[in-house]
């Protein structure tokens, strides 16, 4: 599997976004990605240090419209501590104009 298949998108939520002052990145990762295809997909991809990767998954919510009723996707998502002389990811583009 290549490194941009594993990493899927970057997961921006408000708990997500306090941990960046940590160094601590997450991430929506593909299903069959492993520890080490997540730790060398972010090495290679943003050329940081990665020092630990934990990995979850999270089971599809209940979601009804009227009578039917489904569950949305499940995903695994990642959670990646960078070391503290890596350089920071850039989330965002800081082009403002």
């Amino acid at each position: 599997m290549e490194a941009r298949d594993v990493i899927l998108r970057p997961v921006v939520t408000e708990s997500s976004m306090a941990d960046l002052d940590d160094k601590r990145y997450t991430f929506d990762v593909n299903i069959q990605a492993t520890k080490t295809q997540v730790k060398k997909a972010i090495e290679e991809i943003f050329d940081v240090k990665v020092v630990k990767v934990n990995v979850m998954n999270v089971k599809g919510k209940l979601k009804r419209q009227g009578r039917y009723a489904g569950y949305t996707k499940k995903r695994r998502k990642a959670i990646v501590t960078l070391s503290s002389d890596s350089n920071e990811i850039k989330l965002f583009n800081d082009d403002q104009q």
